[in-house]
């Protein structure tokens, strides 16, 4: 009976490991893509008409999740649940583009960009509030999950309307 609940632990770390590891990978492909969201010029799906105002609005918003993400990494790994949450829930509720914008900005986003990108903006940032639920809880697969679900999302995005910035996701 020892022996078993021995391989049981052993066999949970070597997949909690295997947890950290992906979650490394998928966290090196968003921070890879992340860096410069609409900095080097407008996607093709992202019109030169996106003002330079929401263009830097938008950078700011990739680059604040970009910092939080890398700290949520950071504080999952260290087993921080009270870290972890704070910092999704801060991405949850930056929306910098919704506190920062004029009326005049808002009416030339919604303008310009596509309805599929809100709405995997909208997608993204729910995700993150589960995320930030899932660790004030200590339900550490949920958080998991949640997170390469916000990895994944960033990575859809950027293959879907970031592909100029980002041309290795052009098909």
């Amino acid at each position: 009976m020892r022996k078993h609940r021995k391989k049981v632990r052993i066999m949970n770390r070597q997949i909690s490991a295997k947890r950290i590891r992906m979650m490394l990978v998928l966290s090196f492909v968003f921070f890879a893509v992340s860096g410069g969201f609409l900095s080097a010029g407008a996607s093709e799906k992202f019109p030169s008409s996106l003002t330079p105002r929401l263009q830097e609005l938008l950078q700011q918003e990739m680059q604040s999740i970009h910092a939080a993400s890398q700290q949520i990494l950071t504080s999952m790994i260290e087993g921080d649940d009270t870290r972890t949450a704070e910092l999704a829930q801060q991405i949850h509720d930056s929306f910098i583009l919704r506190q920062s914008m004029t009326g005049e900005d808002k009416t030339d986003f919604m303008r310009t960009v596509p309805q599929e990108f809100v709405a995997m903006d909208r997608a993204f940032h729910a995700t993150a509030a589960e995320l930030a639920q899932a660790a004030r809880v200590s339900d550490r697969e949920g958080q998991h999950a949640a997170f390469a679900r916000m990895i994944e999302s960033c990575t859809d995005c950027h293959a879907q309307f970031a592909t100029v910035r980002f041309p290795g996701f052009q098909l």
